[in-house]
């Protein structure tokens, strides 16, 4: 099973990564498997240090992907790295062991210290449809325009009946990185022609 979380990592700077991140939690260890180029892997590899962040707060994961990154952060308590001030808790980790193939590398990490910050009220669709909706915003490149309208319109009932500000904000966010990836594919496509 893997679990939608928000990852934090610091380079060698002390600047702070966020990068959404499905997780797996396996045998007491938490499994990463970031892609190549990750600036979270690097930061991992570098650090030995991860935070994973769990967080209702989806207008994280629609800004992650539409090139908001700058969410408020405090200092873990454990190692040298940061969590999301809004989540509703934390675990924070160090890499125990770093293997796989290049271009997709398993990381297995093991928990050092856990946070509870806030109690967790209830699942909301709209949610749920907000992060299915960051999901394809991270891969327009990947999958065909038509696809991406077809599964956005049905993600869009549940925007419709279940979301509050912030849902509406973040599926704003991704309603309009969707937008500009089109109007960028037809300015493309319209300059091949013309050639």
């Amino acid at each position: 099973m893997i679990h939608e979380t928000v990852v934090t990592t610091v380079n060698r700077d002390g600047v702070v990564h966020i990068a959404p991140m499905g997780v797996r939690y396996r045998d007491g260890e938490v499994i990463l498997m970031p892609f190549r180029p990750s600036a979270t892997l690097d930061n991992i590899v570098a650090s030995g240090h991860a935070v994973v962040n769990l967080t209702t707060d989806v207008r994280v994961f629609a800004g992650c992907v539409t090139g908001r990154r700058d969410w408020p952060t405090v200092a873990a308590e454990r190692i040298a790295g940061a969590r999301l001030q809004s989540a509703l808790g934390h675990l924070e980790l160090v890499l125990v062991q770093e293997c796989g193939d290049e271009a997709r590398p398993t990381l297995r990490m093991a928990c050092v210290h856990e946070g509870r910050h806030a109690g967790f009220a209830g699942f909301n669709r709209a949610q749920a449809a907000v992060i299915e909706g960051a999901v394809l915003v991270s891969r327009l490149h990947l999958l065909p325009p038509d696809k991406i309208a077809h599964e956005m319109a049905y993600l869009q009932i549940a925007i419709d009946k279940t979301a509050g500000p912030d849902e509406h904000e973040a599926w704003q966010w991704l309603r309009a990185a969707i937008a500009a990836h089109a109007a960028r594919r037809e300015t493309t496509r319209t300059t091949e022609e013309s050639q």
